[in-house]
Formats: structure tokens, C-alpha cells, sequence
């Protein structure tokens, strides 16, 4: 059933232009094409195959940060990580998601999905105040892969950072979650911005507001049908494990433009599936997009009313505040499993595992506490509070962490921070994003032990307040 906010008119134009099978699974498409006078043979209106090969390139990216050797291959690796960071004119071979036994993915290079994509165009370009040097995200990006390229398989041991997951986590922020809601879902859903009674472009089969809603639904990286999936089977696709999920049309092999799960579907239904409550981000989220372009879809091509416009930015702030509080969970679960990782480097058993987890923890803390200054709010104190608490990178045995770059791009280890102050820190950053975000699902909830484990260092009941 269509979401009862929906007028009933629009409820009984919409349904007429749905195929049954759309209806009975409610799938993000099939939408008719409705552009006035056009002639060409689509019949389906929905294309964001440029947004799919975003990912594509994210997730080379990520899996391309892992293949230094310490320092001798480091100009190949950047240069192989800069091809899917900044496009290449070569066809780019899919390095992941890649077929593997049990899971045959359709596209092998990046032009089978979309030609000419790259992710440095589309990355949030503001100053990143939560990493050293008052950089812009671009700079910081391009920071990260020569640092990841210069490592030893993406890990560096000295400062704590696993540069795979902090390009990554990083990314889904600067790239996805900031075209979407602070360019396809913000000042394209302006009257005169790609108005829905003209095609997106000359010859185009979609409308102006048809396809900058299907844009940013891309960037959101869900199957086109993983509402009818539970978050267990979403979160299985994303990890290649649930052939019979993934495989909509049944053709025995996954089309990466509609049947793949990706990074920030892929979290949403991960906080829906686990944590203290059941929330409902993945729902949430995929149905506010698929009613929103039925609601364009009713408009036949003509030009959108105010009303149906205000409609449809209610349906994109609906999707602006779950996508953000996706990101916040994620960012929560991470410091939470910072928290724990240093119980283990403390207790000393298997010291070399747990400090390699630690920093594999606190890059996906640190990239997703990036992803949420990247999007449309300004997050303000915030920001400031978040960044000051996690650190420019963990606090390590040694007692001291990262506080700055210096001219030469290495990092300068200046601020004093033992294992356990930190600890405090991470209890914190969870109590600041519940206070802020209203999160619910709370990974890797440890708050409880907020109180007891400030007093016993010294701060008293007072850090409940802080």
C-alpha cells in the first residue's frame, strides 16, 4: 500500500501508472516515461546507473587502499587509487563488488554500469575542520590515498589508522550522502531548477525532477527492490552471501544497477538489524524515495504545484533526517567498538590483533564522524565537541596521539591521551550523538559505563553533564 500521506487522488493516479508487479512489491520502479513529445522506445522513466558506478568506484577505492607494500609500490598504488578516485579514460576494471563462487555479479568493468563517472566531482569541497590542516574534503581525500598508498596493506601501526576504512567511511559522507541531500534533494527541488515539464536534457526519457530524484535515490545505494528484503537479507547482499535476495529477475546473476546493496543502504539496514531497538532507517528511507517519485510520476509531465512540490520536500526531509541518523548510528557503534578494543589492549592478549581492530574501529569512527559533517546541516558545537573527543586519531599505548600535519604531510604525535581518558572520550561521543540525534538503535551501547569509569579516573559524576 502507498504511504497514507499521499492524497487520494494521487494515490489513484499513481496506481494506475504502476505495473502490478511494482505494486504487489512496491519496488523503486518501473515509473512511465512522461516527458511531453517524446519519440524514443524507453518505456521506464527511472535511470541512476551514474550513481551506481559511484559506488562501484568507492568500493574499488576502498579495496585499492589495501594493496600497499610498506612504501615500494606506493606511486603505482596512488596511481591505481587515483584512477577510480578522479576517473580515468580507461575502462576501470570492477575490482569490488567482483563475482565470486555463489555470487555472479553481471558488470566486470565500470563503463558496463556508466561511462565518463568519477567520485572527486561529486565530493564535498568545504573545509574538513576534523582532520588536520583546515583542508577541503577533497584535499583530505587525496591526503588519505597518498598515505594509504604508502602503507603497508592500508594499516599504519604508529598512529593507529586503517586507511581502507577511513577513505571509505569518509566517502559515503562526502560523495553519496551530500549530492543527495544537499544537491539533488535541496536546490533541485526548486520550481526553476530542472522543472518536470521539460526533459532533464535534449532527448532525454525523464523529466528534469524525475531524474534528480532518481539521482539522489543512487546515492542512496539501495536495490531497486530491497523494501520486500528484511535488513538480515539487505545486510547478506551487501556482503555477498544471499544469491537468491539479491537476484530480483531470477537470471541467476546480480545487475549491479538494481540488485546490489550498497554502502549506505547497506548501514541502514545494518542499524535496523542490530542494536537495542528496531528501527526502520531502510523502510523508512526507500519508501519516503519511492513515494516521492510516484508523486512526480502523477504530474504526467507537467510542470509540479507548489503543493506538489511542498509534498515532495517533506518526503526529502524525511529521507535527510534518517540518512543522518544512520550516519550518527554507524558513527556511535564505531566508538563503541573503540571502547572495547582498548579492554583488550589493556588486559595485553593478543596485542597485535587487537590493535589492528582497534584501528580498523576507529577509521570506521572517525570516517563516518567526517560523513556527518559533510551533508547539508552545519552540525556547529556539535562538530566541534565530536572532533575534539575522537581526535585527529586514536590515543595509543604510548600514551600520545596525532595533532597536526606538518609541512612535509607527516603527521606530528603531540597530544598526550592515555587508554583510559580515551575511553571516557568514546562514552561520551555516544551520549552526544543520542543527545543530538536522537539515535535509537545504539550499537554497541556502553553509556553505562559512563559514570563509573569517569569517577574511577578522577572526573566524578560531572562527565554525565559534560
Amino acid at each position: 500500500m502507498l504511504k497514507s500521506n499521499f492524497k487520494l487522488t494521487t494515490t489513484v493516479v499513481v496506481a494506475s501508472l504502476l505495473s502490478s508487479a511494482a505494486i504487489a512489491d512496491q519496488a523503486y520502479g518501473p515509473f512511465p516515461v512522461t516527458v511531453k513529445g517524446y519519440e524514443g522506445d524507453k518505456t521506464n522513466s527511472v535511470s541512476y546507473s551514474g550513481q551506481i558506478a559511484r559506488h562501484v568506484l568507492h568500493d574499488s577505492l576502498k579495496k585499492a587502499a589495501g594493496k600497499g607494500d610498506g612504501g615500494n609500490n606506493a606511486a603505482e598504488v596512488e596511481a591505481l587509487m587515483l584512477a577510480y578516485f578522479n576517473g580515468s579514460e580507461d575502462d576501470l576494471t570492477i575490482i569490488a563488488p567482483a563475482s565470486k563462487d555463489g555470487f555472479p555479479v553481471k558488470q566486470s568493468t565500470v563503463n558496463e554500469i556508466s561511462k565518463g563517472k568519477n567520485i572527486s566531482g561529486k565530493f564535498y569541497n568545504g573545509a574538513m575542520s576534523a582532520w588536520p590542516g583546515n583542508q577541503s574534503g577533497v584535499d583530505v581525500a587525496l591526503q588519505m590515498i597518498k598515505m594509504a598508498a604508502a602503507s603497508n596493506q592500508g594499516y599504519d601501526p604508529v598512529n593507529g589508522m586503517d586507511w581502507g576504512q577511513l577513505i571509505s567511511k569518509f566517502t559515503l559522507g562526502a560523495m553519496a550522502y551530500n549530492q543527495a541531500v544537499d544537491n539533488y534533494l535541496d536546490e533541485k527541488l526548486e520550481a526553476d531548477n530542472k522543472p518536470n515539464d521539460q526533459p532533464y536534457k535534449d532527448g532525454a526519457h525523464y523529466t528534469g525532477k524525475e531524474h534528480s530524484w532518481d539521482e539522489a535515490f543512487g546515492y542512496f545505494g539501495a536495490a531497486a527492490h530491497s523494501v520486500s528484503l528484511s535488513p538480515e537479507q539487505n545486510y547478506a547482499v551487501s556482503k555477498q552471501k544471499d544469491l537468491a535476495a539479491a537476484d530480483a529477475n531470477g537470471d541467476g546473476v546480480i545487475d549491479l544497477k538494481t540488485e546490489f546493496v550498497f554502502g549506505p543502504a547497506y548501514y541502514a539496514a545494518g542499524a535496523d538489524k542490530g542494536g537495542n531497538k528496531n528501527t526502520q532507517y531502510m523502510t523508512t528511507i526507500f519508501n519516503a524515495f519511492r513515494d516521492g517519485r510516484a508523486l512526480i510520476a502523477s504530474a504526467n509531465g507537467e510542470a509540479l504545484t507548489d503543493d506538489q512540490r511542498a509534498e515532495l520536500k517533506n518526503y526529502a526531509g524525511i529521507i535527510e533526517s534518517n540518512w543522518e541518523k544512520t550516519l550518527a548510528e554507524a558513527t556511535f557503534k564505531y566508538a563503541g567498538s573503540v571502547y572495547e578494543d582498548i579492554d583488550k589492549i589493556k588486559s595485553g592478549e593478543d596485542s597485535g590483533e587487537a590493535l589492528r581492530n582497534y584501528a580498523k574501529h576507529w577509521g570506521e569512527l572517525k570516517g563516518f564522524s567526517m560523513a556527518l559533517q559533510s551533508g547539508k546541516n552545519n552540525l556547529g558545537a556539535t562538530a566541534i565537541d565530536m572532533n575534539w573527543l575522537i581526535g585527529f586519531g586514536p590515543a595509543m599505548p604510548d600514551g600520545l596521539m596525532v595533532s597536526e600535519i606538518d609541512a612535509d604531510g607527516n603527521f606530528v604525535r603531540g597530544r598526550e591521551m592515555t587508554l583510559d581518558d580515551y575511553q571516557v572520550n568514546m562514552l561520551k561521543v555516544q551520549k552526544l550523538l543520542i543527545d543530538t540525534f536522537g539515535i535509537e538503535s545504539r550499537a554497541n551501547d556502553a553509556t553505562a559505563d559512563l559514570a563509573a569509569l569517569a569517577e574511577k579516573l578522577g572526573e566524578g559524576a560531572s562527565a554525565e553533564n559534560d
